[in-house]
């Protein structure tokens, strides 16, 4: 018994657990209310607060306290050849024997070059980055040739690829507006389905395919964050969809960030990426 609590023990404390960077600072602001066991909250969101009094110029630029700027020295525009085309992405971090990786999948009219932005979406992708740096990861964002299969199948050689180089790292997949298309994509491949940790659908979209994916049936951990307010994706839809993944499974793990009045780039900007990290790196498959 000694022996096997020792082993449970080393198990325990191998578990990777991002450690803090601006906590305080992005930390959501007050909760309204939750439900399914906090799998459901809706979060207090305000433009004047989160968008106005945070940027010091709205919408372009953060305060400077948001951000820390060094996170470059480790940052790389790079090009990936493969069988579907060149991939170009920008990779910020250990691009070998990474403890962990996590890709930013950008919506229609994006780039490589929206998922790096220091400065953006609160200063929201510089924690990400320094979050994967500071931790001994890798964080990905990267160009694609459309949100179709072929897109799919050059993220998914992408995916491949780093994970040959990192074969310990957990590997989670974060879409942003319609490159909710591509997480579901990656999801029901035989390849990526069955070696993707997690899923952060972010102001996206739903599929019913996923129920049928090897993502799914290996309980790969989802998380939706979405403006209530959302023009593009209807919140009451990706509502619905959640929800339906708790009918088939009660215990599935999934998360639900509903932003009061938050609308289609809030959740880019909100979301608590360390928090969130560390739930799935908790339940990853």
């Amino acid at each position: 018994m000694a022996i096997l609590l020792s082993l449970s023990c080393a198990g325990y404390a191998n578990a990777l657990e991002l450690k803090p960077f601006k906590d305080d600072l992005f930390a959501y602001p007050a909760t309204l209310s939750s439900e399914s066991n906090g799998a459901y909250t809706v979060i207090d969101y305000r433009e004047l607060r989160d968008i106005n009094a945070r940027d010091e110029v709205p919408e372009r630029r953060v305060h400077a306290q948001y951000t820390e700027p060094g996170v470059r020295k480790v940052q790389q525009d790079l090009l990936l050849k493969t069988d579907a085309g060149d991939v170009r992405h920008i990779a910020v971090g250990k691009t070998g024997r990474a403890s962990i990786i996590v890709l930013y999948l950008h919506g229609q009219g994006g780039s490589r070059k929206q998922g790096t932005d220091d400065f953006t979406f609160g200063g929201n992708f510089n924690r990400i980055k320094n979050l994967m740096a500071g931790n001994g990861g890798l964080y990905l964002s990267p160009d694609f040739s459309d949100f179709g299969d072929t897109g799919a199948t050059q993220i998914a050689a992408l995916i491949n690829h780093y994970a040959e180089q990192s074969p310990r790292a957990k590997i989670f997949v974060a879409c942003g507006s319609m490159g909710g298309a591509l997480c579901w994509k990656l999801a029901a491949r035989k390849d990526t389905g069955g070696r993707i940790d997690g899923l952060l659908l972010l102001g996206s979209l739903w599929d019913e395919s996923f129920f049928s994916s090897p993502a799914f049936k290996r309980r790969v951990p989802v998380f939706f964050g979405q403006g209530s307010k959302d023009p593009v994706f209807p919140i009451e839809k990706q509502e619905a969809f959640f929800r339906s993944i708790l009918a088939k499974s009660k215990t599935y793990p999934t998360r639900f960030v509903r932003f009061e009045t938050g609308t289609h780039g809030t959740p880019i900007r909100m979301t608590d990426w360390r928090g969130t990290l560390n739930w799935m790196l908790s339940k990853a498959p």
